[in-house]
């Protein structure tokens, strides 16, 4: 293995919750008279805090959400992920994999711990997942594409920046990457290899991850 320990992104990467989140959303955002569709949600939104789609709205209408907000978008969206989450193809076996060769591993996420927790119980994916190993923006003063949150699972892993890789599929999340002086790569999954410009390489199948992890 090249990393002593692999920080994964959440959302797209290990649960492919993009699209519900990204659907609803872009749903909410319009029914409340800021008129925003699915395209503007992922060019916009991908891979962010919640503070980010508060953040722009307010600096492109000079309007305030709601402040149930949060609470209503988050209702919605693990209401949908009971009925449709699934994990990413390929997800369970690379962390089958990563566990047994006794490689470290976690998860970092924009999400809040909540939304992780509720997305890894109805994938199943909460079995690789303990508490020691899941990081949200919650605990970070800053969101992607601020490097806060992966150095602060690195830290709490007792990993050094240098020795991390982090797959990521946003291009936030690649920006926070290489601000953290981690490598990154880019999971294509959703977000063409042009959105991912600063990635040390791209991938588009997760079953393959394993592999270029040592390759």
């Amino acid at each position: 293995m090249r990393y002593d320990l692999v920080i994964f992104d959440n959302d797209g990467v290990l649960v492919d919750s993009e699209p519900i989140s990204n659907r609803l959303l872009a749903g909410y955002l319009t029914e409340l008279g800021h008129p925003t569709s699915y395209e503007d949600s992922l060019r916009d939104y991908m891979g962010a805090a919640m503070h980010r789609v508060h953040d722009l709205v307010l600096e492109r209408t000079g309007r305030r959400l709601p402040g149930d907000f949060d609470d209503v978008f988050h209702g919605r969206v693990f209401a949908a992920f009971a009925r449709e989450l699934e994990p990413v193809p390929g997800a369970v076996e690379v962390l089958e994999k990563l566990a047994a060769d006794g490689v470290a591993y976690c998860v970092a996420s924009s999400g809040s711990h909540e939304r992780i927790r509720v997305g890894h119980r109805k994938t199943g994916l909460d079995r690789w997942f303990d508490d020691g190993r899941i990081f949200s923006s919650q605990d970070v003063g800053r969101g992607k594409p601020a490097p806060d949150l992966f150095l602060y699972a690195a830290e709490r892993m007792g990993v050094a920046p240098a020795r991390c890789v982090v797959v990521e599929d946003s291009p936030l999340g690649v920006q926070a990457a290489v601000a953290a002086g981690m490598d990154v790569y880019g999971f294509t999954g959703m977000t063409p290899a042009a959105g991912l410009a600063g990635a040390t390489r791209l991938f588009g199948d997760m079953g393959d991850l394993a592999d270029l992890l040592v390759s």
